[in-house]
């Protein structure tokens, strides 16, 4: 991996298009740390991240169930349909975005259509009229959620791929990400508690929900803009790769367009030669399914268990508020002991809070806001770790395969979440119908039988508790170590 400097600019890309330099300016490329502006920068896009995952994750189903009258199973599949979508085409969106950053030296373009178009695709999916019928309703929300989940895509893959090469330095990925998790973190409670919050805003739910897309999707948009100028300016820099890392990467023509088999094709190999990615990848995968799988399941629990749908919000508060603080403390612990023992242990505790969550089933009440908030720590920690990992496992595999891949782990990368979460909806879309959930209009009125708020109950406990032990099962053949990076 090439050692170049990233002080003074915002970041020297790795496998930016070489130029002809003099080797007294490429003595004197040191690493420095990032700038504090280029690390708001590229933490403010969270704001997408943390929007795009939070709030369909926690209102879209129980929208289709209890406002559409979609069937439970319906809804799930719905959903799943337009993540599946997500898989087919972020390895193309990663290989698009490696050629970007060749011809271009940025990775903007593609970064700046999913943030323009996004707001507009994500009012439409909750614009449905219910007098449409169930019917029509899912076919409306697969569209244009399906379109919404595209244009997240576009801005995803290339915003993962920067962290590898704003800066080589293992600790310097801990602090650029911890900050970015910080800012993912507000996030998850701005959209968590606010999303809710905005859709009773009239007594209407219909224009609620309405109401609730238009402004989420809106500041989504936003951070996602201010996030696209942390690339432009990484573009501008002036310091070039080494000699070393010239003679590997640089072309001498813009390369030829490569099919849509190749594209795949780049993904897999990332996968199949790289045992740290693999690794990495199911952890978080698993991760992903069993907190998608809560966070779909967080306002049945405050509907059905808690008896309120408002209760949703302080669920949120009790998830993000302890988490807001422990995102820093995990960096620190990580600087400490090691990136991979800090996730290990960060997971063991949500492991354990989110088991004690079963008791609910005998014993409800507001004290179940207790164990939400010491996994609200623990997910700090899972969270702000693997995404400080995966550039070191990018700049690991540069060693031996070159720069210039960044988009092919990416898209690979984005795609595993996107599985992750939607099977986390899908799942909990199953435990429903399995369990007799009762699905209504927004106009009725309906009592869940105890086995549907038994299976809510073990969604949000039990079955999450059970999918992070067997993560930490791939966790644990995880081989890169700080030596390793540095």
């Amino acid at each position: 991996m090439s050692n170049d400097a990233h002080g003074g600019a915002d970041g020297a890309l790795n496998d930016t298009p070489a130029h002809t330099t003099e080797p007294s300016q490429q003595k004197s490329a040191t690493p420095g740390r990032l700038p504090v502006s280029s690390i708001w920068r590229y933490a403010i896009g969270s704001l997408g991240t943390g929007g795009f995952a939070t709030l369909p994750g926690l209102v879209l189903t129980y929208y289709m169930t209890d406002s559409l009258g979609i069937a439970a199973i319906v809804a799930g599949l719905v959903i799943a349909g337009a993540k599946v979508w997500d898989v087919v085409i972020d390895p193309i969106i990663g290989a698009m975005t490696d050629r970007d950053l060749i011809h271009n030296g940025t990775r903007r373009r593609l970064m700046l259509i999913g943030a323009l178009s996004l707001p507009v695709f994500f009012a439409l999916t909750f614009a449905v009229p219910p007098s449409l019928g169930p019917v029509v309703g899912a076919i409306w929300v697969v569209i244009a959620f399906t379109a919404t989940a595209t244009a997240f895509s576009l801005f995803q893959v290339p915003y993962i791929a920067l962290p590898a090469e704003l800066t080589p330095d293992y600790n310097e990925r801990t602090r650029l990400l911890t900050w970015r998790v910080v800012v993912l973190t507000f996030a998850i409670l701005l959209f968590g508690a606010g999303g809710p919050a905005l859709r009773r805003i009239t007594d209407d739910p219909v224009t609620g929900y309405l109401v609730m897309g238009v402004i989420a999707g809106l500041v989504i948009g936003v951070g996602m803009l201010l996030a696209t100028t942390v690339t432009r300016r990484a573009a501008r820099s002036s310091i070039q790769p080494s000699s070393s890392a010239t003679a590997r990467i640089a072309p001498t023509a813009p390369p030829p367009r490569t099919s849509i088999r190749a594209h795949y094709a780049a993904g897999i190999a990332a996968l199949r030669r790289s045992p740290a990615f693999r690794a990495l990848l199911a952890t978080f995968v698993l991760q992903a399914l069993a907190t998608g799988l809560m966070l779909a399941g967080a306002q049945y629990v405050a509907t059905w268990v808690l008896h309120s749908e408002a209760a949703v919000e302080l669920l949120f508060v009790a998830l993000i508020a302890p988490a807001l603080f422990a995102a820093p403390v995990w960096g620190a612990i990580a600087r400490r002991i090691g990136k991979e023992r800090a996730f290990a242990i960060s997971s063991v505790i949500f492991a354990i809070a989110a088991l004690t969550i079963i008791l609910a089933l005998w014993i409800p009440g507001e004290w179940v806001y207790a164990p939400v908030a010491v996994s609200g720590i623990a997910y700090a920690g899972m969270q702000s770790l693997p995404m400080a990992m995966l550039p070191d496992v990018i700049s690991a595999d540069e060693r031996t395969h070159g720069a210039g891949q960044a988009g092919a782990f990416s898209g690979v990368w984005t795609a595993g979440e996107t599985v992750g979460f939607a099977l986390g909806a899908t799942t909990l879309s199953v435990i429903l119908t399995t369990t007799g959930y009762v699905s209504s209009t927004a106009s009725e009125l309906v009592i869940q039988p105890d086995a549907a708020v038994t299976g809510i109950v073990v969604s949000f406990s039990l079955v999450p508790a059970i999918l992070i032990a067997v993560s930490l099962v791939a966790l644990a053949k995880y081989p890169l170590r700080r030596a390793d990076i540095d």
